[in-house]
């Protein structure tokens, strides 16, 4: 099977991609993931009516740079007035795909009747599909959704192909519904009703952490490739270990020496995008990722005391300074 999917007209080289995630997937991160290898590294979700009305803080979110093989913005919102203008700012800063989120579950986006509370009113779910594939028509639009609201309402095949007689060019379904969050294990079968029911490319969402999950995720699905999501914490390299599995080829996993270079190059990154103070603090969350995915220490307490330690520090260089020793010295402890 080809590597290379087709989403429109957009060629993505590579059927392992890295799912939008808040706090997680910004521009530092899409760039630290893209250059190990990542060939589709979508933005953190961009509300629409704050998009729209220039918010700094979301407008960043949907940032272009340098480094990247694929610009790829995902929109949220209710609205087929600011999803329309949503998908005409995003085309205008770059993206060369938009992707509308059906699936998130939080309270705070379900409870403005966004994310994955869009699954209940599949009508409103397609006005929003028409309205930006009708506002970008030479940019292919996608959207990521859930199984559905809950165990009684798996209606993912019903707007899928909703979205594919709109002009949506791919769907992503993670194999969870809303109700479930992330409690039990995503059903990966359950999406083969939806690639039975569209020809658009599908592409299988939940659980699948590295080349056996994805495998497993394919084969039940029978999707066309596979997102990751939570098992990118930490490891910005893992879409690339999943490619190269999924394409029969050898993939050196990078050695604790290089490990600590991805880590260190990201936090500076982070810090020159946002500046130190807010730079610092949004890291953190990979910052505690990275020490989990750390060579050493073995010991699940010094670890957590080790993570703690560096977490807490306010000093970029005191960050650095504590990551190294960390790395280097297996014998470090950093006090709690």
């Amino acid at each position: 099977m080809s590597s290379k999917l087709h989403i429109g007209d957009v060629a993505v080289g590579g059927r392992a991609w890295i799912a939008p995630m808040t706090g997680v997937s910004d521009l530092p991160f899409r760039r630290a993931a893209s250059k190990l290898g990542a060939a589709y590294v979508a933005t953190e979700m961009v509300a629409c009516a704050e998009f729209s009305k220039g918010r700094p803080d979301v407008v960043r979110r949907a940032a272009v740079g340098e480094g990247l093989p694929l610009m790829v913005v995902q929109l949220v919102g209710r609205d087929p007035v600011h999803i329309a203008e949503g998908a005409r700012l995003a085309a205008k800063a770059g993206a060369q795909i938009i992707d509308l989120n059906f699936g998130c579950p939080a309270k705070e986006v379900t409870g403005v009747l966004s994310g994955s509370a869009l699954m209940r009113d599949p009508d409103l779910a397609e006005r929003l599909m028409a309205a930006a594939v009708d506002a970008v028509p030479d940019i292919p639009v996608t959207v990521k959704m859930r199984l559905g609201w809950d165990q009684a309402s798996k209606n993912a095949p019903d707007i899928a192909a909703r979205a594919q007689a709109r002009g949506v060019k791919a769907v992503t379904i993670h194999g969870r519904t809303r109700s479930q969050f992330y409690k039990d294990a995503a059903d990966w079968s359950a999406v083969a009703a939806v690639k039975a029911e569209v020809t658009i490319p599908v592409v299988v969402n939940g659980d699948i952490v590295d080349g056996d999950s994805a495998r497993a995720a394919l084969l039940a699905s029978g999707a066309d490739a596979v997102m990751v999501g939570r098992g990118v914490y930490g490891r910005p390299w893992i879409a690339a270990q999943i490619e190269a599995a999924l394409d029969g080829r050898m993939f050196v996993a990078p050695a604790a020496e290089a490990r600590l270079t991805i880590a260190l190059d990201h936090f500076n990154d982070s810090l020159k995008f946002y500046g130190d103070r807010l730079g610092l603090r949004i890291f953190r969350k990979h910052l505690a990722a990275y020490v989990d995915n750390a060579p050493w220490p073995n010991e699940a307490e010094a670890r957590r005391s080790a993570r703690s330690a560096l977490c807490r520090l306010e000093d970029p260089g005191e960050v650095e300074r504590g990551l190294i020793a960390l790395w280097r010295d297996p014998q470090t402890r950093l006090a709690a």
